[in-house]
């Protein structure tokens, strides 16, 4: 009996002729199970009443909604899973990194990141952020001027390696970064022609102020000499005119600038792509040294990171703060909450491609750049993701007060 029930259970009966052969297997399975019950066939008998195509069906769409789900992510987090995948792969496999770096690939990849940089470049919102013009001076004021004193501060704490506290002080001197800032103070409903305008001069004036920074803040508390009328050279030729090419070529064709404004996405990944050569070459050239380090002094340099970026936003805060009771309250321009965050976002951001390209010009008169750049590629992460939070925090809170003031 046993083995007739297992013979009607796997092997439906071949002279089944209807149109239904579901159904009728059901019956036959149902008058077996009258007779023997055995409770471990019962989802057995249900899923083989089920028709297969319907299973795979469901596997498949199963399948296609994960594979969305991966690349929804890798899409918004590009950035930094090309920066961290070059790192991985410079510290894995440093072969193909180092002949790239002695094929002068770095020098094109900068060359590409403020080409392309330029291309994305917008200038007609300028015009729209004159009205703010207290509000981005200040915030030019504190990328190029007032935060670069952080670095003195950076190069008091004593960390091994020492390439570690100068990289995060070298990075501390640089303007805001390129797109984040602007793309985040969009986000968070600030006034995005502000944080641009201060964006694309910082950046301008970053190149011929940066070189006398560095000598002046880095050179001196490391007691190196930097060659600043050399450096002020390199940096306009590497920095300063791919990016005006890039400018040039999307003011002579308004059909490119159309292009480059309906893939903003594409480029800011071609960007990414760029970016994250330089690392991935410098840490493959640098492997032997890093693998040396201990873990502890890299988490160390992470935190650093961390708090350089936390101090940027306090300070920047109160500034903003302090001239808004100086100069008339809540009547003044500084008060006004597009114009505070979009201060706030740009004046605490530094940006990651001119700090390699400083890096790149002055050689190994600061140690290993490999070591250099590492602990500013986790604070360049880190400030995106922290500032991505606080974007997100004013969005939600400004829902809520609409919200609220329909009800």
């Amino acid at each position: 009996m046993a083995g007739t029930i297992q013979s009607l259970i796997l092997t439906p009966p071949s002279i089944v002729t209807s149109p239904f052969p579901c159904r009728k297997t059901c019956c036959l399975f149902s008058r077996s199970l009258r007779i023997n019950p055995p409770r471990r066939s019962i989802s057995t008998l249900i899923i083989s009443c089920k028709p297969s195509d319907e299973i795979h069906g469901s596997d498949l769409a199963n399948g296609l909604n994960w594979t969305k789900t991966l690349m929804n992510f890798a899409s918004n987090n590009f950035l930094p899973l090309a920066l961290t995948s070059g790192v991985a792969f410079g510290l894995v496999n440093p072969t193909l990194g180092c002949l790239a770096d002695k094929c002068n690939l770095s020098k094109f990849s900068t060359f590409g990141i403020f080409v392309v940089s330029g291309l994305t470049l917008r200038s007609d919102a300028i015009g729209a952020a004159v009205k703010a013009w207290p509000v981005g001076l200040f915030g030019l004021c504190s990328i190029l001027f007032f935060t670069p004193y952080f670095s003195r501060i950076i190069l008091l704490i004593p960390l091994q390696p020492q390439e570690f506290v100068t990289g995060l002080a070298i990075f501390s001197c640089m303007p805001t970064t390129l797109s984040s800032a602007v793309a985040l103070t969009q986000l968070a409903g600030g006034n995005s022609a502000l944080a641009l305008a201060m964006t694309v001069l910082s950046n301008l004036l970053g190149i011929l102020i940066i070189p006398f920074s560095i000598s002046k803040f880095i050179a001196v508390g490391v007691g190196v000499y930097v060659p600043t009328a050399q450096l002020l050279k390199s940096l306009v030729l590497t920095l300063l005119v791919p990016l005006i090419l890039g400018k040039v070529l999307r003011e002579s064709s308004r059909g490119l600038a159309n292009f480059v404004d309906h893939n903003r996405k594409l480029f800011s990944k071609i960007n990414a792509v760029f970016l994250s050569l330089v690392p991935w070459m410098q840490v493959s050239r640098s492997r032997s040294l890093l693998m040396m380090v201990k873990p502890a002094a890299f988490i160390v340099a992470i935190g650093m990171g961390m708090l350089l970026h936390l101090g940027l936003l306090a300070f920047n805060a109160l500034a903003i703060r302090s001239l808004s009771a100086i100069s008339g309250g809540h009547k003044s321009i500084f008060s006004k909450k597009e114009n505070a965050q979009a201060a706030l976002l740009v004046a605490s951001q530094k940006t990651l491609p001119v700090m390699v390209a400083v890096v790149q010009q002055l050689g190994s008169a600061f140690g290993e750049s490999g070591l250099l750049v590492l602990p500013c590629v986790a604070a360049h992460l880190i400030q995106i993701v922290l500032d991505s939070f606080l974007a997100n925090f004013w969005l939600r809170k400004e829902l809520s007060s609409n919200t609220a003031k329909v009800a």
